[in-house]
């Protein structure tokens, strides 16, 4: 009705004729008009269209209304919030607040995706059987096309439905760093890095931040300098591994650079990336000796084994092992006792030792001396009470013997006595039995 309103039509009268075209008249333009008879309004009629109601407009207001109250769905804003707000809260009232327009970009990109693979599939239905490219083509078939090169095809949208504004991706991604920054050896730092730059729409993401992929193997020399100066090293399958693992060993043992990179802040940093660099010779070089030791170039683990020739293979690499840990077990003992011949403090050491254990065998004689002279005087100590108990041996048998001699004479002259006393009685019976005394 508004339209009708704004843009009206009408009726006019057959003889009325406009000279020149029926283009609409520009503004401040007169153009000449044949008309039969009467004025210009009399052959004129507009048709009587109704301006809107008050109805109409009131019922406009309310679905507008409605409609923002529907699409009003946050109850606090991102710039309400406090900068030190967690980063998963921030996430959670953006999506929020984003929850209508996330839904419609979800939706359309859904309904983009089936338009595209519509098309796809009208692309190869009305392709030839065999058709030639406008380019140069690599490979066997050359510029010929089939319809089977269409099969394997499928078209999406490259639009991501789950982040709806820029805003919003960036804190998805301040919330993956925050992740990695606790245990960043399972995550690829760089690429991570690349992805959040593509995202804040940097250019040259590629000098910014290179990969390794990017790296360019170098000397052990430049190697040690890129290290200090926090840029990234990578080993390659054809360097002399045992050269760099001591070129890198000796740089960090170092005492100048060793000062200097303990008053560097970085330092941790840098004893990881070195470590963590000579952890890769060292695993390249283990890699070479299991080569030797199995007589045959390992295969590239990037493309994958078949299970059985995987099977086999093990079974070749636990012999190779045990060899490989004889050699160097070997080689570690001679390096050891070559070292312990040449090293000042080694030898310092082993002179100590000897002093120690020359004090312990003259602590062990002082010992042993004194357990002589104790059994010495112990055994002085035994003869001397073994005289003593002869001695009282003695006495105690003079002193038997004495008494035995006095028990003797007490019995001679007890025997003497009763002699004397048996005679007096008989003295004095006979006595009684005389004539005399009768």
């Amino acid at each position: 009705m508004l339209t009708l309103s704004n843009l009206p039509g009408g009726l006019k009268s057959r003889g009325m004729r406009i000279k020149g075209d029926d283009t609409p008249i520009s503004p401040g333009e007169f153009r000449d008009v044949d008309i039969g008879s009467g004025a210009i309004r009399d052959n004129i009629l507009m048709l009587p269209y109704k301006e809107p109601s008050q109805v109409l407009s009131g019922l406009l207001d309310k679905i507008v209304e409605d409609g923002r109250r529907f699409g009003a769905t946050a109850d606090m804003k991102v710039s309400d919030m406090s900068a030190q707000a967690p980063v998963g809260t921030t996430l959670a009232i953006l999506e929020r607040t984003l929850k209508i327009m996330s839904a419609v970009q979800a939706r359309v990109h859904f309904a983009f995706k089936q338009e595209l693979k519509l098309i796809a599939e009208l692309v190869r239905e009305d392709s030839p059987a065999n058709k030639e490219y406008p380019y140069e083509v690599d490979g066997e078939q050359g510029r010929s096309a089939k319809y089977e090169d269409y099969r394997h095809v499928e078209i999406i949208p490259v639009s991501d439905p789950n982040a709806a504004t820029m805003s919003q991706r960036v804190v998805q991604y301040q919330a993956v760093l925050q992740l990695a920054a606790m245990s960043p050896q399972i995550y690829d730092m760089p690429e991570l890095h690349r992805q959040m730059l593509h995202v804040l729409g940097i250019k040259n993401i590629e000098k910014l931040v290179p990969t390794a992929d990017d790296i360019k193997p170098t000397d052990p020399v430049q190697e040690n300098q890129n290290v200090l100066a926090g840029k990234p090293v990578k080993a390659v399958a054809y360097q002399d591994h045992e050269s760099h693992i001591a070129v890198h060993s000796m740089a960090m043992q170092d005492p100048i650079i060793q000062q200097l990179i303990g008053q560097n802040p970085q330092a941790q940093t840098i004893q990881a990336s070195m470590m963590a660099h000579i952890a890769e010779h060292v695993g390249f070089a283990y890699r070479n000796k299991m080569s030797e030791a199995l007589g045959a170039p390992l295969p590239d683990s990037k493309e994958g084994l078949p299970p059985e020739m995987e099977y086999q293979l093990s079974k070749l690499l636990a012999q190779a092992a045990a060899q490989v840990i004889a050699q160097s077990r070997a080689m570690v003992a001679s390096q050891q006792a070559q070292q312990n011949q040449q090293d000042p403090l080694m030898q310092m050491q082993q002179q100590e030792l000897q002093i120690k254990q020359s004090e312990v065998q003259i602590k062990q004689s002082e010992v042993q001396r004194k357990a002589t002279k104790d059994q010495a005087d112990n055994a002085a100590k035994q003869e001397g009470l073994k005289l003593a108990g002869l001695k009282v041996g003695i006495e105690i048998a003079k002193a038997k013997e004495q008494s035995g001699h006095q028990t003797n004479q007490r019995a001679l002259d007890f025997n003497k006595h009763r002699e004397q006393l048996a005679q007096q009685k008989k003295m004095s019976e006979v006595k009684n039995n005389t004539p005399e005394s009768a």
